[in-house]
């Protein structure tokens, strides 16, 4: 079996990598039927040479390759017929942006293997860089709030060697008494509470939360349960909520009165409610100030109808007027900053990438080395020029 790691061409470019030169070596040693060949690239954050100490081979043409591994899209014009691709194709939901490349797959014969879409047997990722999307959103969030109130005290990840560097600052912050609302219990989420829990911000209950005044930083952590119901429903039911969300309805509202933060790492699709409006954000009584939105799902159709579109991480806060609903300058007094980018991980790519390589390592290439593995069967989109039947939903989206 020979796996050829590609070289990441989507803009804006992205750092990270699926394997480190280290990994690579230990599976070759591990298991002398795979060998291992990489792409040259200027952008990794394990550079050529590194790859080269370990005895990794740099090859340009990977058409021999029986697989091909990369981290985000793929350009159309990269792709190589007939071979199995993992990487985040970004289709699932039918992202209009990526309707052409799911196209191209099929045409060109390719199998796709997404990294979203393998997962265990109770239907929990396997493999995800979930938790840095976190660890650098809750960060950037925390900046974001500072350089509001003009205490710009705090580095931006990309500027740091590594988490621990950035850990270093984060004693000397000086918050005030505000509350942050985190939705979400995920590995997004839990990446999130790592950052706030190392900055020393409480967590307190939602009815603290909601009806408590304090005299230091807080938050609150929210799941579906906190956020949407169904009316005349006496009890949230998780499972009917995740069959039929679009029976429900958001009571966000409840903490858009007290939030000065919200930090949102909750999935989200169309079918359920936005947490708020437009118009419920032009109301006084609406507090929040600074939105980190990991998920980043563009608006209209999002949890956040003020993400307008993702930013980046040299550019990653925008202003929204909220009565004019119209983007503006951020740190505005007028003004809710956004936090969207869409790449967070980049921000640490080589702690995301060996995380990342580890769960490859643990979880993927043992189903790799068994025929008709079914993790991957579940997980593949596209074989044989055609939608698995799992994927059948998207049919209408590559017509």
């Amino acid at each position: 079996m020979k796996i050829g790691i590609i070289r990441e061409g989507k803009i804006p470019v992205d750092a990270r990598v699926p394997l480190t030169p280290k990994q690579c070596a230990s599976l070759m040693e591990l298991y002398p039927q795979i060998e291992i060949v990489v792409q040259p690239s200027n952008i990794r954050c394990y550079k050529d040479f590194e790859y080269k100490e370990y005895g990794i081979e740099l090859i340009e043409d990977l058409s021999t390759c029986d697989i091909l591994l990369g981290v985000k899209e793929v350009p159309i014009a990269n792709l190589i017929a007939n071979k199995t691709y993992f990487f985040f194709s970004h289709t699932i939901k039918k992202q209009a942006h990526n309707k052409k490349l799911l196209q191209a797959i099929l045409a060109k014969n390719i199998t796709l293997i997404d990294w979203e879409t393998l997962t265990d047997n109770n239907g929990t990722r396997v493999i995800a860089f979930g938790r840095w999307a976190g660890i650098v959103g809750a960060h950037n969030g925390i900046m974001t709030w500072l350089k509001r109130i003009g205490k710009n005290n705090l580095k931006a990840l990309n500027k740091c060697k590594n988490l621990k560097d950035a850990t270093k600052d984060y004693d000397d912050i000086k918050l005030g008494n505000i509350k942050i609302a985190l939705t979400g219990t995920g590995r997004v989420s839990s990446g999130c509470v790592e950052v706030l829990d190392t900055m020393n911000i409480r967590n307190v209950t939602h009815n603290e939360f909601l009806h408590e005044t304090f005299e230091e930083p807080v938050y609150t952590q929210m799941n579906n349960s906190h956020m949407f119901y169904t009316p005349g429903a006496t009890h949230f039911d998780n499972l009917h909520y995740h069959q039929y969300p679009e029976l429900y309805k958001s009571k966000f509202g409840l903490f858009t009165t007290v939030t000065d933060i919200l930090i949102n790492g909750i999935y989200w699709d169309k079918k359920i409610p936005a947490f708020f409006t437009l118009e419920d954000m032009k109301s006084p009584a609406f507090k929040i100030k600074v939105i980190a939105d990991i998920t980043c799902d563009i608006a209209p159709e999002a949890s956040i109808p003020c993400t307008l579109r993702s930013t980046t991480i040299e550019d990653p806060v925008f202003g929204f007027d909220p009565q004019k609903g119209k983007e503006c300058l951020p740190y505005k007094p007028y003004s809710i900053d956004v936090m969207a980018v869409d790449n967070l991980p980049n921000e640490l790519p080589r702690d995301a990438s060996k995380n990342f390589g580890d769960l490859f390592v643990e979880r993927i290439i043992p189903a790799l080395m068994h025929d008709e593995d079914q993790m991957l069967l579940n997980a593949t989109i596209a074989k044989n020029g055609q939608l698995t039947k799992a994927f059948e939903y998207l049919s209408d989206f590559v017509a």
